[in-house]
């Protein structure tokens, strides 16, 4: 690793712990990254040859990769709380379902300011994300300099945003067109699952992700009532029903999978098909707890996601770090099932890999793009620290985070949001909070 030359950088982190969190796993006590325009160009060791523009003390801190959100519904946190502790049919068609037919651009604007305000404060850098108005979703992320993968949720029935099915295609392709050059959004088909989307939708779904060349995402086997369903239907289990629709590969994330058996990860694993796993929401809803450790040693990518704050309540991917692991030491009566490292992976460098933006993100690399986040670690609760990687992931939580970078952009520096305006957005919230209650009573 060479240093840069002096003035050669704009943005200097440096007097901290580096989880690089890349192939050699290396870590650099008393390190520095120094930043240039949107990428890295040095992870290494302290040296005296660099000067910048900007300089990030970290106090003794753990400067590591920006956090990868998998999965979620940004907007949804405006149904934060609607309705917790009730059956999932019975909140989905009682409240969630009722208040979705009622919303419009402007709401999902905000909730997706809420989330990314949110999430920068926890810790994440990239996100992605399935909803309803996804360019306002995608406004959102810009405008706050968070990192995204979006789309427009496709299925059977008519959308409160779009109505039949074939202006929800026009618009993916719409939203593809307009953000293909993007340095920070970019756009995925997402037809929401097998359960609501007939062959033929997913098909044509898979047809338009393979000729614009971006990523295909579904919710899939979430529940035991789906599965059931997908095999009344076709005579098939989920994963083999998408299989004999040739929609399996590289490109396809599929989120959740806990209702899945031997047979369906084999398949997965050959089509090198990425997941993403939900576990607070799959906890919170009873759905189930998803195989991830089976699923890691098969040899997939495994990313990690919050999914939406109606059925999580928050985007904290620090909690989502401790309960995956776990849940997964519990569900195994295995206490190594699942080690802080590979979780802090998931929701790194492999949640980079999952939604197939490894070559950019996930690791501190010279050449990457600058996605840093600091810890601070002068506190009682992370005091002291025999290993960093545990700490995270069993200790940390998302207001331990000082800074974050995205993309070179400082976007929060010493807990301020430095790109949204959190009290103005959180009014507008608690605007269209108004409105929700008067949907729902």
């Amino acid at each position: 690793m060479t240093a840069p030359t002096i003035h050669d950088c704009d943005i200097l982190v440096h007097n901290g712990l580096i989880l690089t969190m890349d192939p050699q796993r290396q870590i650099i006590s008393d390190g520095m990254v120094a930043i240039r325009k949107d990428a890295i160009v040095y992870v290494g060791p302290k040296t005296a040859s660099v000067a910048s523009d900007v300089t990030l003390d970290a106090q003794g801190g753990i400067i590591l990769p920006g956090l990868v959100n998998g999965h979620t519904h940004t907007a949804m946190t405006l149904f934060r709380g609607l309705a917790d502790d009730l059956p999932l049919m019975e909140w989905l068609t009682g409240y969630i379902f009722p208040a979705e037919s009622r919303i419009d651009a402007d709401f999902v604007h905000v909730g997706a300011l809420l989330a990314c305000a949110e999430m920068i404060y926890s810790g994440v850098t990239t996100f992605c994300d399935m909803y309803l108005f996804e360019d306002e979703v995608a406004k959102a992320s810009q405008e706050s300099g968070m990192r995204s993968l979006v789309g427009e949720v496709l299925y059977d029935f008519p959308s409160p945003h779009y109505g039949a099915i074939e202006n929800g295609f026009a618009y993916t392709e719409h939203l593809i067109e307009k953000w293909k050059d993007d340095p920070l959004v970019s756009i995925a088909v997402e037809p929401h699952a097998p359960y609501t989307c007939s062959p033929e939708l997913l098909r044509t779904a898979h047809a338009i992700s393979r000729r614009h060349n971006v990523p295909l995402v579904i919710h899939l086997a979430e529940t035991q009532t789906e599965v059931a369903e997908i095999q009344n239907r076709y005579g098939k289990l989920p994963v083999e029903h998408l299989e004999s629709l040739g929609i399996l590969g590289p490109h396809l994330i599929a989120d959740h999978c806990v209702h899945i058996n031997d047979s369906e990860i084999e398949r997965l694993t050959q089509h090198h098909v990425n997941i993403v796993s939900n576990p607070e929401s799959n906890m919170k809803l009873a759905s189930g707890v998803s195989p991830i450790a089976t699923l890691i040693a098969r040899g997939l990518t495994v990313g990690l996601g919050t999914d939406g704050c109606a059925s999580n309540n928050n985007l904290d991917m620090f909690q989502e770090m401790d309960t995956v692991a776990k849940l997964q030491k519990i569900a195994q009566m295995d206490p190594t099932a699942l080690d802080a490292v590979t979780v802090l992976k998931m929701a790194t460098c492999n949640g980079a890999r999952a939604l197939g933006m490894g070559d950019i993100i996930g690791s501190l690399e010279p050449g990457k793009k600058a996605d840093i986040i600091v810890v601070d670690t002068a506190k009682p609760h992370l005091t002291p620290m025999y290993n960093p990687y545990s700490h995270l992931v069993y200790a940390a939580s998302g207001a331990d985070v000082r800074h974050s970078i995205i993309n070179g952009k400082l976007v929060m520096k010493d807990r301020k949001l430095l790109t949204l305006n959190a009290d103005d957005i959180m009014a507008r919230a608690n605007e269209k909070a108004a409105l929700v209650k008067q949907w729902v009573a």
